[in-house]
């Protein structure tokens, strides 16, 4: 078996496992209610084993990682794949150290969802090693990339809290349900090309017409503008795309990009729509009784202390290491470019929160608040930016 086999089973390998210890997570909190015996004891018990789950998920973890990086030459982190997959292995390994700390069980059940949607995420890109473009061929990569993750009330101020609750669990749907149809749809073989003829510029002042294709795995609801089609497969009898790109979107494959937006809001409101009725009740209030027992005054401290120390890894590798980086490759050390914009605004974001949590004694809800904010943020950097905005962080592997 070559490396990249070996590499690629012992990711599959850790997805499962994740998923198996956040099943056992779930049972070791809800079991207790069916326990005949010490209800703490049975969710202990099961806990740990749980967290021996998740523990040999992150050996495998480290196996892919490693026995990548050895197999390409260089640390696995140059593309969407390859950073995704750090990104989740490093909140397992956060995950680890946080559960030996509070050692509770909800912890996991929050934190392996995580794990696997970025996984899964990760899956979508291109996984196949290549070699490094010449703005990656640096050791500022090595230091950069790898340092830079209440339902009874009536009153109107508790409805607004639902309904933010609400908002965040639907965006983490929409992410579930963007992955689960790319997944679904590169298995079926589906396919769409389209070409577009742009006006190029050679290194002597010459202009030149070219042909540039676009190839689209989810069925296009909308085309690039000014593109032709080269091939598509009808997909509920639609043949053509419904309608073109507005003229502004003609950022690199800017008509893509706004496709996957469409799909993934149709899609994701769909999946929601199904939980809602299985349910039969908002997926907030659903969900709220696995945080029954916990005291909120843990979950908060525990949101604060993994901020205070992600705050400082994340000031040197996605900050300051990055302009060096970006100096050795693009000849300045900030361009406004959109990636660099969104992760300077994740930095200020969590300089307020944690200006506001040490100066101003926000506590309890407003902290809180901040962390589900902030999540969205980091979520957007990760995800809506990559997938939407075009800038010089497009090589990563859309």
């Amino acid at each position: 078996m070559s490396f990249e086999s070996f590499s690629s089973a012992s990711l599959l390998a850790a997805f499962i496992v994740y998923n198996l210890a956040f099943l056992v997570f779930v049972l070791s909190i809800l079991g207790k209610r069916w326990s005949r015996r010490d209800p703490s004891a049975h969710t202990r018990r099961w806990g740990w084993f749980a967290f021996l789950l998740a523990a040999a998920g992150f050996v495998c973890h480290l196996l892919f990682f490693f026995t990548r990086w050895y197999g390409s030459g260089h640390i696995p982190t140059s593309n969407m794949y390859e950073f995704m997959t750090f990104l989740a292995m490093m909140i397992m390994f956060a995950f680890i150290i946080v559960y030996l700390i509070y050692r509770i069980p909800v912890i996991g059940v929050f934190a392996l969802p995580v794990a696997v949607i970025i996984i899964a995420y990760a899956s979508v890109f291109p996984s196949e090693a290549q070699p490094l473009i010449p703005a990656l061929q640096s050791y500022w990569l090595k230091i950069h990339v790898t340092t830079a993750a209440e339902y009874k009330s009536d009153s109107r101020k508790a409805k607004r809290e639902q309904q933010g609750v609400e908002f965040t669990l639907f965006v983490i749907v929409m992410i579930i349900a963007f992955v689960a149809s790319t997944f679904l749809f590169h298995a079926s073989g589906y396919e769409a090309r389209f070409s577009t003829q742009i006006t190029q510029t050679d290194k002597a002042g010459n202009e030149q017409t070219v042909d540039q294709t676009t190839d689209y795995v989810l069925p296009p609801i909308v085309k690039p503008h000014g593109s032709t089609i080269v091939s598509m497969k009808p997909f509920l009898g639609i043949d053509k795309p419904l309608f073109e790109a507005p003229a502004w979107m003609n950022g690199v494959n800017a008509g893509r990009k706004l496709n996957t937006v469409i799909w993934s809001v149709i899609l994701g409101l769909v999946l929601y729509a199904v939980l809602r009725l299985v349910a039969r009740r908002r997926l907030g209030e659903a969900i709220q009784p696995i945080l029954n027992g916990m005291d909120p005054e843990d979950l908060d401290e525990i949101s604060y202390r993994a901020i205070a120390i992600g705050y400082p890894v994340f000031t040197l590798g996605a900050l300051i290491f990055a302009m060096i980086w970006a100096s050795e490759a693009w000849g300045r050390f900030w361009g406004w470019d959109p990636k660099e914009v969104w992760a300077l605004i994740t930095w200020l974001f969590y300089a307020a929160y944690l200006h506001l949590r040490l100066s101003r004694g926000w506590q309890g809800k407003p902290s809180s608040w901040m962390s589900v904010i902030g999540f969205l943020v980091v979520m957007f950097t990760l995800i809506g930016v990559n997938l939407v905005i075009a800038g010089l962080h497009s090589y990563a592997g859309v």
